[in-house]
């Protein structure tokens, strides 16, 4: 359901939530803490500025921050910007057309699980979870 980055990315977001107002952190130590792989954590973070999630400053005191009040960074936002939720619309079996009118043999269940993982995402920040 959730990829192992999107897990390391909440993981990340909530250390930097943890920081008083302002202040920034390098990729390397929020990595440690979370035992995250450096390298990766840092692209994944720089994905998430290029999308206004978090903010970015380079140089050698540089690091990140969030961009808004951790109540208003809900996980759809995030885990949107990494994976795209595309694939919850979509037709369980495959089919180009699937709805209420034209369900295939998984529609109605599917449609209940989708939209209620849909639901919490849309529904839970990264305050919620700490």
């Amino acid at each position: 359901m959730i990829s192992k980055t999107s897990l390391l990315t909440i993981k990340a977001l909530l250390e930097l939530s943890r920081l008083p107002l302002g202040q920034i952190e390098g990729a390397g130590c929020i990595a440690r803490k979370i035992r995250a792989p450096r390298n990766y954590l840092g692209k994944v973070l720089q994905r998430l500025a290029l999308k206004g999630i978090v903010v970015s400053k380079k140089g050698l005191n540089g690091g990140f921050r969030l961009s808004k009040e951790p109540a208003q960074i809900k996980l759809f936002e995030l885990i949107d910007a990494l994976e795209g939720l595309k694939q919850w619309d979509g037709c369980f079996m495959g089919r180009g057309k699937c709805s209420e009118s034209n369900p295939c043999c998984a529609h109605q269940r599917w449609s209940l699980v989708s939209r209620a993982y849909i639901n919490f995402l849309k529904n839970t920040s990264l305050l919620d979870l700490q």
